[in-house]
């Protein structure tokens, strides 16, 4: 029997769970390192595990035994489907399992579950829109490092860029670039070992120094204001007629927010609940038999 229900918001820089009682009263919250599938389906359901953990901890409760679970995850990676199944066919155990895109929950989130549509801006990127209809579309998400526009691993590895351009004299150095360098050890030699190690994650761990020195720096300046375009362009594609709400949903929406035109702006909506909030609404509605079409599930 299920006694609890469980949401989680995964991506390339952390795992956020949300636990509550099978009736949907919230009980705590629970936060970990990266699940997002990119990063190898072990350490995704590993993440997953001590968050969970951690939330029946914060709730002052002995942890359930997992058959006692029914658990829905937004992971970034999903649109993968050998990662998504491979993670499927990885259940630890939980008796019900429903796996869908960081992105989808993210927009049951901050729409209540209604008409909208959501860019969310973290480690990577993504929109999606949900149609009155029940239709859904979603728009960029192609991951790192090919895409992602806008989000922090995209800023990141812009900034490096010039960073190294910077060291090597074809452009001119500034209090921007020395940060970026610092940040990746200080010397070309300690950057290539830098870079010959990064991942998204730590990539994306650069956008803040591009923040720091955007009101001083033209150059970080206009990184931002290319991926406040980008945000508008990921918004355009998902409803070119402007006639639904625009969610900005992850760690970089508030940060950006500067750096959007003005048209966009206009649309935006504060949002209802975040991602770990649509994951739980997403697991209520497959255990309720209203989930949306080709959902992935395991039951045991």
């Amino acid at each position: 029997m299920i006694e609890y229900i469980i949401g989680v918001d995964g991506g390339g820089s952390g795992t956020r769970v949300r636990l509550a009682r099978h009736d949907g009263q919230q009980l705590a919250q629970g936060r970990s390192g990266p699940s997002g599938l990119a990063h190898g389906i072990a350490q995704a359901w590993t993440s997953v595990a001590q968050a969970v953990g951690l939330a029946f901890a914060e709730a002052g409760l002995a942890q359930a035994p997992l058959q006692q679970m029914a658990i829905g995850l937004g992971l970034a990676g999903v649109h993968n489907k050998q990662w998504a199944a491979s993670f499927i066919e990885h259940n630890p155990g939980y008796a019900h399992v429903a796996l869908e895109s960081d992105a989808l929950t993210t927009l049951l989130g901050a729409h209540g579950g209604q008409a909208g549509a959501i860019v969310a801006i973290g480690t990577g990127s993504v929109g999606e829109v949900l149609h009155a209809d029940g239709s859904r579309r979603e728009v960029g998400g192609w991951g790192f490092p090919s895409g992602d526009e806008a989000g922090g691993a995209w800023i990141g590895m812009r900034a490096v860029n010039h960073a190294q351009q910077a060291v090597d004299g074809r452009v001119r150095a500034s209090d921007f670039s020395t940060a970026i360098v610092d940040t990746c050890g200080g010397h070309r030699d300690a950057m290539q070992a830098w870079l010959a190690a990064a991942t998204q994650t730590t990539y994306a761990q650069l956008a803040r120094v591009v923040l720091e020195h955007a009101a001083s720096d033209a150059m970080a300046h206009g990184l931002l204001m290319e991926a406040g375009r980008q945000v508008a362009l990921i918004a355009q594609a998902l409803d070119p007629q402007g006639s639904l709400p625009v969610a900005l949903c992850g760690g970089l929406a508030a940060p950006l927010r500067p750096y959007l035109p003005q048209a966009l702006l206009q649309k935006v909506v504060p949002a209802h609940g975040d991602s770990a909030a649509g994951a739980l609404r997403l697991v209520r509605q497959r255990l309720d038999g209203s989930g949306g079409a080709d959902p992935l599930v395991l039951q045991h």
